[in-house]
This record gives structure tokens, C-alpha cells and sequence, in this order.
């Protein structure tokens, strides 16, 4: 099982450590930080992690996010990969300027995950 944040976060978090992947070059950057955040629509990556890889994002296109505070963002997408837990999800993916990105419902949906709040921990389900 994996350890929920309790450094940076309170109440404590399940955060993962992801790779990601230039789709075009196959260049990676490893370590990068993400919160399990079933309450979030969409993926965000950090824009600094993301631009060490060189990957253009669209600056024509923009998408708005908005915060569970009712807060509004306007935010650039890139399409990458995320390897995760031994799986490769390629989509597009929204950039945040936060050091630590989110893990969202576009790929949560595809792993069965057990959240053990009391125990601090996390772990994915055996299918």
C-alpha cells in the first residue's frame, strides 16, 4: 500500500508519483507529483514538469476550470502520456502553476482504487 501525504497536507492526502511522456519523442520526466482527487473532472499537470520536456502546448486554445470554491481559471492543454501504476494514459491533459499537479476522474475512472482514510493509505484493487 501507499502513504498519504501527511507533510503537506491536512487532513493527510493519497498523492502518487507519475512519469510523464512526450508521445512524440518518448522523452520522460520522472517524480512528478499528483493528488488523487476523485472530485476533480480533469488531469492537471505542472507546468514546470511538463516543460522540461519540450512539448508545445495549444496557446489557441484555452479551457476554463473551475475551483470547488466557485473560483474560475482559464488553463492550456497538452497531450501527453501519464504512466501510472504500470499503465500508459494518453490524452490531453490541462496545466496548472502549481508544483504538484491532480490526478482526475478522465483517469481514475480506469483503476479500482481503495482509499483507507484511518490507515492513511492507498492502494489499487486487483481486477
Amino acid at each position: 500500500m501507499r502513504k498519504y501525504d501527511t507533510t503537506n497536507f491536512d487532513p493527510p492526502a493519497p498523492v502518487v508519483q507519475v512519469d510523464l511522456r512526450s508521445p512524440e519523442s518518448g522523452e520522460l520526466v520522472g517524480g512528478v507529483e499528483l493528488l488523487l482527487d476523485s472530485g476533480a473532472d480533469v488531469t492537471l499537470l505542472p507546468t514546470n514538469a511538463v516543460g522540461q520536456l519540450g512539448v508545445a502546448t495549444d496557446s489557441t486554445q484555452r479551457y476554463e476550470l473551475m475551483g470547488f470554491d466557485g473560483s474560475r481559471s482559464l488553463a492550456h492543454g497538452v497531450i501527453l502520456d501519464v504512466l501510472l501504476l504500470g499503465r500508459a494514459f494518453r490524452g490531453l491533459y490541462l496545466l496548472t502553476e502549481d508544483t504538484r499537479g491532480v490526478i482526475g476522474r478522465d483517469v481514475l475512472n480506469h483503476l479500482a482504487i481503495v482509499l483507507d482514510g484511518p490507515a492513511l493509505r492507498w492502494d489499487t484493487v486487483s481486477e
